[in-house]
C-alpha cells in the first residue's frame, strides 16, 4: 500500500514522495531495506532530510476508559542534504534496523491484528510533510515462534493480540509501549484460568517473557492475576524442549495462586503499577515447579494451530479492517493538509 503525495507545504507544483519496501516480513532486530522515491515538481527544492519513523497503533488506560492511538516508537535519518531539480527523479535507498521489541504482526503468514506502519517524513526548506505511510509486517523470532509453539502444542488457542501503552516494571523495556498475545486455556486449566497473556521483550542477548493469567475467582474469594517473568537465551532455541519449559511455566502461575490465597497473598507474584496506571511485573520463582500436562492432554496444535485460529474467526476479518482503517484514514488526513 504506498501513496503518492505532493508536498503539503509546497501546494501544487511541490515535489512527491513513494517510500517502497522490500517485500516480505522482517524480524525484531532485523534489518528492513527498500527505498525512498523522489519526484521532482515543477522548481528546484532543496531535501533538507529523509526521515522514517516507525508508528503503531496503542491502546491506553485511563480513569474514563481506554483511548486508542498512534505512537511513533523510532526515528531514522535516511538522507538529504541534496537539490531535487525540476522534474527529477531520484533513487534513495535505505537500510534501517528495527528495534528488538518491535511487535511482531504475524504469526505462520496469519496477521494477528497488530497495526505497524513506516512513515516518510520529507524535510523542504524548513517545512515538512508526512509523506508516505507503509504497511509494516514483522515476524517471530525463532525463540517467540518456540514458546508460541509449545503453548499451541499444550492445548491453547489464540484471543487476540494487541499494544499497550506504558511500561512493566522490573523489566528492562525499552519501547513506550508492549505487546500482549492473549491465549485461551484447555479444558484441563480452563476451571482455574480465563486466558493467559504473553509479552516478549526482546534484546541482542535474549528475551523477557512476561506471563499474566487472568485468574477465575472462587466461591470465598475474588479472581486475581497472577504474573510470571522469566528469561530465555536466542541461543539453541531449537534444541530445548519448550512444552516442558513452558508446562513448567505454567505450573509456576498455578502455584503462585494457589500460594497466594492460603497464605492471605504473602507469598506467589506480586503486581504493581507504574505511573501510566498499567500493572508492572515481579516474577516470583520459589517454591516447587508443578510439572505441565501429561502426553495424553497434549493437543498437537502448536503455532500453526493458533494461527489458524486468527485466521478461521472474526479476529481477521478485525484485523484486516482495521490495519486498512489505520492507513486509508491518515491518507485522507494527509489529503486535507495538503488542500491548506
Amino acid at each position: 500500500m504506498v501513496f503518492k503525495r505532493l508536498l503539503g507545504s509546497m501546494g501544487v507544483g511541490g515535489p512527491a514522495v513513494d517510500t517502497v519496501l522490500t517485500p516480505g516480513a522482517v524480524l525484531p532486530g532485523g534489518s528492513l531495506t527498500g527505498e525512498v522515491r523522489l519526484s521532482g515538481g515543477r522548481a528546484d527544492f532543496d531535501i533538507e532530510h529523509i526521515t522514517l519513523e516507525l508508528v503503531a497503533r496503542a491502546e491506553a488506560e485511563h480513569e474514563g476508559g481506554e483511548h486508542e492511538g498512534t505512537a511513533a516508537f523510532e526515528r531514522f535519518n535516511v538522507g538529504g542534504g541534496f537539490r531535487l531539480a525540476e522534474g527529477e527523479h531520484r533513487t534513495v535507498p535505505f537500510a534501517i534496523t528495527l528495534p528488538w521489541e518491535t511487535p511482531i504482526t504475524q504469526l505462520h503468514g496469519q496477521p494477528l491484528g497488530i497495526v505497524l506502519g513506516v512513515r516518510t517524513e520529507l524535510g523542504v526548506a524548513g517545512a515538512k510533510d508526512k509523506g508516505d505511510l507503509d504497511p509494516l509486517a514483522v515476524d517471530t523470532l525463532p525463540v517467540q515462534e518456540a514458546i508460541l509453539e509449545a503453548f499451541g502444542q499444550l492445548g491453547f488457542g489464540f484471543k487476540s493480540a494487541d499494544l499497550e501503552y506504558g511500561r512493566i516494571g522490573g523489566t528492562g523495556q525499552q519501547l513506550p509501549f508492549y505487546q500482549e498475545i492473549e491465549l485461551t486455556p484447555p479444558p484441563q486449566y480452563a476451571h482455574q484460568v480465563n486466558e493467559i497473556e504473553v509479552t516478549f521483550l526482546a534484546n541482542p542477548g535474549g528475551m523477557e517473557v512476561v506471563l499474566e493469567a487472568d485468574k477465575r475467582g472462587g466461591l470465598f474469594s475474588g479472581g486475581h492475576d497472577a504474573l510470571g517473568r522469566h528469561h530465555v537465551s536466542h541461543e539453541g532455541a531449537a534444541h530445548r524442549d519448550w512444552n516442558a519449559v513452558v508446562g513448567s511455566w505454567i505450573g509456576q502461575l498455578l502455584d503462585a495462586h494457589t500460594a497466594r490465597t492460603a497464605h492471605g497473598g504473602i507469598h506467589g507474584s506480586h503486581a504493581h503499577k507504574d505511573e501510566h496506571g498499567h500493572h508492572g511485573h515481579d516474577s516470583h520463582h520459589g517454591g516447587g515447579h508443578r510439572s505441565g500436562p501429561g502426553t495424553g492432554t497434549v493437543v498437537a496444535a502448536g503455532a500453526a494451530g493458533l494461527a489458524v485460529g486468527v485466521v478461521g474467526g472474526v479476529v481477521a476479518a478485525e484485523a484486516v479492517d482495521e490495519i486498512g482503517d489505520f492507513f486509508e484514514g491518515d491518507d485522507e488526513e494527509d489529503s486535507g493538509d495538503d488542500e491548506a
